[in-house]
């Protein structure tokens, strides 16, 4: 049966359909076409469309169709495949339905509901009679591309308004902040955190190749502690310690143990600290006799972090890291565990000397903290 489409190809389409199949690879549509163009060819091997589509595992009517776009559209149509115009899809959501959505995402949701989901978004927006109607899907694809996938609430120091009160210890901090490294005089920077104490109820079966760690979902409540860190960001040192509580007492014992050994050596120290009402000077004469309280006292520079200031202390820093890196998914439930792990942490970081390069100066405050100056 003579075909109606002949292939006839050219020296230089024969070497480009060669070329094709040494660069193609895998099944791809580009290197059946040239195959099936090579063993067409009414000038080289001239097989017909049964042979040829055994050899290249298609279909008769694909070979058909390959012959046919050579005659039709010529080498480059055969051998790259047209893609089918398809109509662009209308948006079902234009620029104030979609201003509307992310309004909604923003806001509060219904009564009854804790947080947004898509469905409940898609029937809201219908509801509203924004759209007459919409998938969850297409809700979805939305809120992506506008960033708001996230649903959890974020917390966070909000600070004040303008507060002269907080502005005033901020710059004392950064002012404390910006003093060159003095060896006699250190800054010390102190914050507490409290920790619960969870033990295991069953012991936990080590992880294999085959599985992580398996830890059974019941844990045991051992009660609370708290760790005291103290760091001094320009000579990387840092220590954490664990008390099962966090009163005046212990708070001055902690203190007045630090001033006895790392800075027994020196007149007086600068303690950066929060202003909670466990850190005062009152707190030593209730932990010591009254000479040897007057003897810390003395030794002590006190600069207060203002209220929803705490991200002005470096101690606070040093806990989150601290918090991340040693007490994350994990159940520690003895005391003494904990101040064996803490203060393996504080080691291996004291070992390496990671000072803090604190670059927030007063100048910069009072440009990108401007709303917090009361205004004259």
């Amino acid at each position: 049966m003579n075909k109606k489409y002949i292939v006839r190809l050219t020296d230089e389409e024969r070497a480009i359909c060669e070329a094709t199949i040494k660069k193609e690879t895998g099944k791809s549509e580009k290197l059946r076409r040239a195959t099936i163009l090579l063993q067409a060819d009414a000038d080289g091997p001239a097989w017909n469309d049964a042979k040829i589509s055994e050899a290249v595992g298609c279909r008769r009517q694909t070979v058909e169709n390959v012959r046919r776009a050579f005659v039709l559209e010529g080498f480059e149509g055969a051998l790259v495949r047209k893609k089918r115009a398809t109509p662009p899809t209308p948006k079902l959501l234009d620029g104030v339905a979609e201003a509307k959505l992310i309004a909604l995402r923003l806001g509060k949701p219904p009564a009854g509901f804790g947080h947004w989901t898509l469905r409940l978004l898609a029937d809201q927006l219908v509801e509203l009679e924004i759209v007459d109607s919409i998938s969850p899907e297409t809700v979805r694809q939305n809120v992506k591309k506008n960033g708001m996938t996230k649903r959890k609430i974020e917390y966070w120091v909000i600070p004040p308004g303008a507060d002269g009160e907080f502005v005033a210890n901020m710059e004392e901090v950064l002012e404390t902040y910006e003093k060159a490294y003095d060896p006699g005089v250190p800054v010390v920077c102190m914050d507490e955190q409290p920790v619960q104490l969870i033990g295991e109820t069953r012991v936990p079966i080590p992880a294999t190749k085959e599985h992580p760690e398996r830890v059974d979902y019941e844990y045991e409540r051992k009660g609370t502690a708290s760790i005291f860190m103290f760091a001094e960001p320009l000579s990387g040192f840092r220590q954490a310690t664990a008390r099962p509580r966090r009163t005046k007492n212990d708070w001055a014992l902690e203190v007045g143990q630090l001033l006895d050994t790392r800075y027994a050596g020196v007149q007086r120290i600068t303690l950066v600290c929060d202003n909670l009402n466990t850190h005062t000077k009152g707190a030593f004469y209730e932990a010591f006799p009254p000479a040897q309280a007057r003897d810390y006292v003395r030794r002590i520079d006190f600069v207060y972090t203002p209220k929803h200031g705490s991200w002005l202390n470096v101690a606070e820093c040093e806990l989150s890291c601290m918090t991340s890196q040693c007490l994350k998914d994990r159940r520690i439930g003895e005391l003494e565990t904990l101040q064996t792990e803490i203060a393996a942490w504080s080691k291996r970081v004291n070992d390496r000397q990671r000072a803090v390069d604190w670059q927030f100066t007063i100048e910069k405050a009072r440009v990108k903290l401007k709303r917090l100056y009361p205004k004259i």
